[in-house]
């Protein structure tokens, strides 16, 4: 059994906003999320500057005595749900005569690092007042499955239900399963995504003594600048993106609107260092051709690239050399741009939020810095330039990448009139 994957459903909360068309439209507008943190004291840190939400309240989607026992993390992932599974407009286990099965419904998703805050925050209780005054929500805040164990019991959804942690790869490798689960039959519906909250002491500290952070904290603004010469460092972003996918045929029967559809997904590994991506992108170039053939696609059918674009020097750099290995001479017409410009990098929440940005077959999302692809061209990778104005495209593939921590990647690929995409993970 081989079946057609559609989205029909986004819920988006990054830096930009709480919502899929204020995200979508702060996007083409070229709006930054990134300024300095408001959450906490950094004390001696560098770092002072994050992509915090800033307009997120829990109580508009989930009760308040139910918010107080969540972390950050789940409460996003919770909200972001609500939101893509309103505009799916799907039923699961009604009387309604186009409702799901609930034992057909699944919810795949993930967090690169779960409950950080409530993690902090019990700790430091601890130490003050004794391990024996935790509360009882504790460990509930902390693990990262209580995202989708929560969603599946909001929403009645009974088939598979698990988390997906790798890094920055995360939320695509869920997207990704949740494709597989609907291809081959196991389910008819799933939800999948992922969140992320570590905008902590903890969390920039840790990232930070790892000289992985931008350290421009004369204009965090401008901090974050994919694949440009002067990029020092990833800016931490937060937030969660959640996805709706259902079998096409079901979907088109109870008239879903069809957002784009989901036609490949690849994920593998480099197996060859803790934090840097192998040498040339070695281990990106066998996962996006793994993602191409599982489209059934060539490589000239590709328009756009949702490229990983973290803005550290080793990524950015092979990451180029990757799309040219892999696209050869039409790298040098494929439009590619990474989001992170504006939302920072959102973890294990980044791919469900870019499988939410590539929803307009006609519109790419720009970078917003002006020098952009500088790095790009003068490396003669000679990648298609987007410029800090959004763009119009024909091409209806587009592919989303993720690479992560360990060596993951995945690489979903979603299109027809709708856009097509591609998920490439690893």
């Amino acid at each position: 059994m081989s079946r057609r994957v559609v989205i029909t459903g986004t819920g988006l909360i990054t830096a930009l906003g709480t919502g899929t068309e204020k995200n979508w439209q702060s996007l083409l507008a070229g709006k930054s999320g990134i300024a300095k943190i408001t959450r906490f004291d950094g004390g001696k840190l560098t770092v002072n500057f994050a992509g915090e939400v800033k307009d997120f309240d829990p109580t508009q989607f989930i009760e308040h005595r139910e918010a107080r026992r969540m972390d950050l993390f789940c409460q996003y992932a919770l909200a972001a749900a609500e939101m893509a599974i309103a505009e799916s407009g799907i039923k699961i286990g009604t009387t309604d005569p186009d409702t799901y099965d609930p034992e057909m419904v699944g919810v795949i998703v993930g967090s690169g690092i779960g409950g950080l805050s409530s993690f902090e925050e019990s700790h430091t209780k601890a130490l003050e007042k004794g391990y024996d005054r935790l509360s009882p929500f504790f460990i509930l805040q902390m693990i990262v499955n209580m995202a989708p164990g929560r969603i599946s019991m909001k929403h009645n959804c009974k088939g598979p239900n698990w988390s997906p942690v790798s890094a920055c790869s995360t939320s695509a490798h869920a997207v990704g399963e949740a494709y597989k689960s609907i291809k081959f039959g196991e389910t008819d519906a799933m939800i999948a995504g992922g969140s992320e909250a570590a905008i902590t002491g903890m969390g920039i500290g840790g990232f930070e003594s790892m000289r992985a952070l931008s350290t421009r904290v004369d204009a965090p603004e401008k901090a974050s600048r994919p694949f440009d010469k002067d990029r020092d460092g990833f800016v931490m972003g937060e937030g969660a993106g959640i996805v709706v996918l259902e079998e096409l045929e079901h979907a088109k029967k109870r008239g879903a609107n069809i957002i784009a559809e989901l036609i490949g997904y690849g994920a593998n590994s480099d197996a060859f260092h803790e934090t840097q991506p192998a040498p040339g992108g070695e281990g990106a170039v066998r996962c996006m051709k793994v993602a191409l053939r599982s489209a059934g696609i060539n490589a000239t059918d590709v328009g756009y690239i949702n490229a990983h674009g973290t803005s550290t020097p080793f990524n950015d750099a092979n990451e180029t050399k990757a799309i040219k290995t892999v696209f050869g001479d039409h790298a040098k017409k494929l439009m590619v741009s990474s989001t992170k410009s504006m939302t920072g990098h959102m973890l294990g929440a980044a791919g469900g939020a870019r499988a939410g940005f590539c929803r307009r077959r006609s519109t790419t999302p720009p970078p917003i810095r002006s020098a952009i692809w500088t790095t790009c061209r003068t490396r003669r990778a000679r990648c298609g330039a987007s410029t800090s104005r959004s763009r119009t495209r024909s091409a209806s593939v587009a592919p989303t990448r993720c690479w992560s921590s360990s060596g993951t990647r995945s690489s979903p690929r979603c299109g027809s009139r709708s856009p097509r995409i591609t998920l490439a993970s690893r």
